[in-house]
């Protein structure tokens, strides 16, 4: 069973109680502020402050080490093994900031996207927040699944009042549709982990750290593997459940909702805190699956990215791809995939967000993400064309942005496993390079864009793009400034982030290795075991 470190002594407060409630009190405050100026500069600087908490915790956060911090225990249901539990720890510590970070920015650009009934966008978006910080600090599985759903409230309201498309309410529905399925199946999966883990005279318990302690026994895991799969791969998404994402980020607000479902990747940091760590021989039975399905959606995805005209639904796509590098190195099963995988779930963050926040830029400019409305940027909006390429050359993984060791250290994860599986990773860092690179060079440097078809040049025409555009405003210039400040911290100065993250990782690592040797031993024929174990 983990370590615990409380918040009580760390921080002297239960921060992460604070970090759920404050954005949540924020929004029931807003609620009578009928005034929209007014509103949008109390809900900023709420941001702004949720921010410094957030960074004040990983800051504090003790490296290296796999003991939950912060905690935080408080009401218990003993009759339904229910209990507040909040924790972090290197696997979960990151992702706090990086939501604080992205809702920032949100609030911060929402004059431009949201202009109608810019309060109730802000609103929407800090309960957006608490959910997903909540999801991220809970150590009560039960409560994990409650922020979860609750998730979808803030989401629906972004996406069928502030979306772009025609279709955003059909989108919205189908969303929501997906994601209660998965949030179905994750439940019976909980429920079931539960109660076969609960030992002779133990009470239920959804606690992670009880469960940790008294495993599901090794025959049981299958079922519940894929129960927790089914939930987690629709929400990453995990290629072939990702259907829904194209059509929410296409019809979805273009800067808001979409910021989140890229940057903030619930799904397979799901993978990461629950399933490989309370499910080890079934992850290990499964693991070829797994990398099967995240080597095609690393492949598939950028496949498709590469013939799409629209920014927005490359972006889609390439997320799937992205998603597909994650999975290969979460189920490489190592340390260095572990590591490779994490990091590359935050660096989504900075650079899937950040490349969202362009195609917004780019909305207002233009009126459409798509090539036909483009063409020689790079005279006209000079700023904003770096910013471009900058974030997309982190999501290549140039060397010096965030990206680079995030990718290296997943196909090192991946070689571990088979060198087949960093064959696949390598090729998805070439094809990323191919719809980056190839989407920058007819938006942003030729004159001419192609009308139908996308890369086959089969009709060209004249860019519609206005002849005169604005640079990065002020606030445009804040939001490029924070993320490509981001992408070259990272990637120059990595080791801290491997720091926070390692003790936790290793101790994964051990867990699993540890669960290894027991079910060969178990497994052995008695004649080859030592006399003693016999």
């Amino acid at each position: 069973m983990l370590p615990e470190r409380f918040a009580d002594v760390q921080a002297g407060f239960p921060i992460l109680s604070l970090l759920i409630l404050f954005p949540l009190v924020v929004v029931a405050v807003l609620w009578f502020v009928r005034d929209s100026t007014r509103a949008y500069r109390l809900a900023l600087g709420a941001a702004a402050a949720e921010l410094s908490l957030a960074a004040y915790m990983a800051l504090v956060f003790v490296p290296q080490i796999p003991d939950m911090q912060f905690v935080e225990r408080g009401w218990t249901i003993p009759a339904l093994g229910i209990g507040y539990h909040l924790g972090v720890d290197g696997i979960s510590v990151l992702f706090l900031p990086v939501t604080a970070l992205l809702t920032l920015l949100v609030i911060l650009y929402a004059e431009y996207s949201a202009a109608t009934d810019t309060r109730l966008y802000v609103m929407a978006t800090l309960a957006l927040e608490a959910m997903l910080i909540g999801a991220f600090v809970s150590l009560d599985l039960v409560m994990f699944w409650l922020f979860f759903v609750l998730e979808l409230v803030p989401s629906y309201v972004l996406i069928t009042r502030w979306g772009t498309g025609a279709e955003r309410r059909r989108a919205a529905n189908e969303y929501v549709a997906f994601m209660l399925l998965g949030s179905a199946a994750m439940l019976g999966g909980i429920v079931t982990m539960a109660v076969r883990a609960r030992g002779t005279g133990d009470a239920l318990s959804f606690d992670l750290l009880d469960l940790l302690r008294l495993p599901v026994p090794a025959d049981g895991q299958h079922l519940i593997f894929f129960l927790l799969f089914l939930g987690f791969a629709i929400k990453a998404p995990v290629f072939p459940f990702h259907t829904w994402m194209p059509k929410v980020l296409e019809q979805g607000p273009i800067v808001g909702m979409s910021v989140f479902l890229i940057g903030i990747k619930l799904g397979t940091y799901g993978f990461l805190r629950f399933v490989i760590p309370l499910l080890p021989e079934a992850s290990r039975a499964w693991v070829w699956v797994m990398l099967g399905l995240g080597a095609a959606g690393l492949v598939y995805g950028a496949m498709i990215a590469l013939i799409q005209t629209n920014l927005r639904r490359l972006l889609a796509f390439s997320s799937l791809s992205h998603m597909g590098a994650v999975m290969i190195g979460l189920f490489s099963l190592n340390l260095t995939g572990f590591q490779g995988g994490l990091l590359q779930m935050i660096n989504l963050g900075i650079v899937g967000a950040g490349l969202f926040f362009v195609a917004g830029f780019l909305h207002s400019r233009v009126g459409s993400p798509d090539l036909s409305a483009m063409g020689d940027l790079v005279h006209r909006v000079p700023a904003l064309t770096a910013t471009f390429l900058v974030i997309a050359l982190a999501g290549i993984g140039l060397p010096g942005t965030n990206g680079f060791n995030g990718e290296h250290l997943v196909m090192l994860g991946a070689f571990k496993a088979h060198w087949f599986m960093a064959l696949a990773a390598g090729l998805g860092t070439f094809l990323t390079a191919a719809y980056s690179l190839w989407y920058f060079q007819r938006a942003f440097l030729s004159p001419c864009v192609a009308d139908t078809g996308a890369g086959s040049g089969a009709r060209t025409g004249v860019s519609h793009a206005p002849e005169f555009m604005p640079d990065l405003k002020l606030r445009e210039w804040v939001i490029s400034i924070a993320l490509g400040g981001l992408v070259f911290w990272i990637g120059l100065d990595t080791g801290p982030f491997l720091r926070t993250m390692n003790g936790s990782l290793s101790a994964l690592e051990h867990r699993l290795t540890r669960s290894a040797a027991v079910e060969t031993v178990r497994h052995a024929p008695e004649a080859a075991l030592p006399a003693e174990a016999r």
